[in-house]
């Protein structure tokens, strides 16, 4: 999947066999990169330089304190205020608000559309990013007219924890054990043969569920306020100390020691 993990400085061209290509899939950049008319496409940070293949798209792998909104980014979003028209939300402290506009909901009308109070907590997708508008954000898929899991994440037993953005980007992974080593979740879910969480949880593993965004939020839900902040505690070691899998196996047998 990976370019031999190249590691590319702002500025240089990029080899152009390095560049996948497909039959079917245009080619899509992702953050870190840039198109140069015609033909030339050129970092504008510094980090790996990594590829799929498969889904033909390619980006930079860098850790940056600031997000910065990619149309199909999956992200969390609080509001802050109601507009006449949209939402304004508030994706990081040094990114421009995003509006969410009041239709972007499944099946949302004028009179059943969300009412969503300031504080409330959005899981989104990025419809439209560009360098010189705010960012735009939905919570409705365009193809198919149905939410997806977006929508409005309901006030209860829930917290969001602060990761870093690479360690997020990890997480979003469709295979996030195996391309992003993070295997932390399934070890908690009692998805690991090497780690037995039923004595902590009762079951099978620890239930929870979770919202990661990819501008460096991960929302944790339960029914145990615990399990909240164990999952969001093992979240946060992992990315702070940059664990591999045994790392993480060490850390999460240690955590749910402390549990009981």
């Amino acid at each position: 999947m990976a370019s031999d993990h190249l590691f590319v400085l702002p500025g240089e061209t990029i080899d152009p066999a390095l560049v996948p290509t497909h039959k079917k899939h245009p080619l899509r950049l992702g953050p870190g990169l840039r198109h140069i008319p015609p033909s030339d496409i050129v970092p504008t940070v510094a980090g790996q330089l990594i590829t799929n293949p498969l889904k033909n798209s390619m980006w930079v792998e860098f850790n940056s304190q600031r997000y910065i909104p990619t149309t199909g980014d999956l992200v969390l979003a609080t509001v802050t205020r109601n507009a006449p028209e949209a939402y304004l939300c508030s994706l990081s402290a040094y990114t421009p608000a995003a509006t969410l506009p009041h239709l972007a909901f499944e099946g949302a009308t004028k009179k059943t559309r969300p009412q969503l109070a300031p504080g409330q907590l959005v899981y989104a997708r990025v419809a439209l990013a560009h360098r010189h508008m705010d960012p735009e954000l939905e919570c409705v898929s365009a193809a198919t007219g149905r939410a997806d899991g977006l929508g409005p994440i309901a006030a209860g037993n829930g917290c969001v924890f602060d990761v870093s953005l690479g360690f997020a980007r990890r997480l979003l992974m469709a295979r996030s054990r195996e391309d992003g080593g993070v295997g932390v979740l399934e070890m908690l879910a009692g998805q690991d043969p090497e780690v037995v969480v039923g004595g902590a949880g009762g079951g099978g593993g620890l239930a929870f569920e979770t919202a990661v965004g990819r501008n460096g939020k991960v929302w944790v839900g339960s029914e145990s306020a615990k399990t909240v902040v164990l999952v969001g505690r093992a979240l946060q070691e992992t990315d702070r100390a940059r664990l591999g899998l045994e790392g993480q196996r060490r850390l999460v047998k240690r955590l749910l020691r402390e549990m009981r």
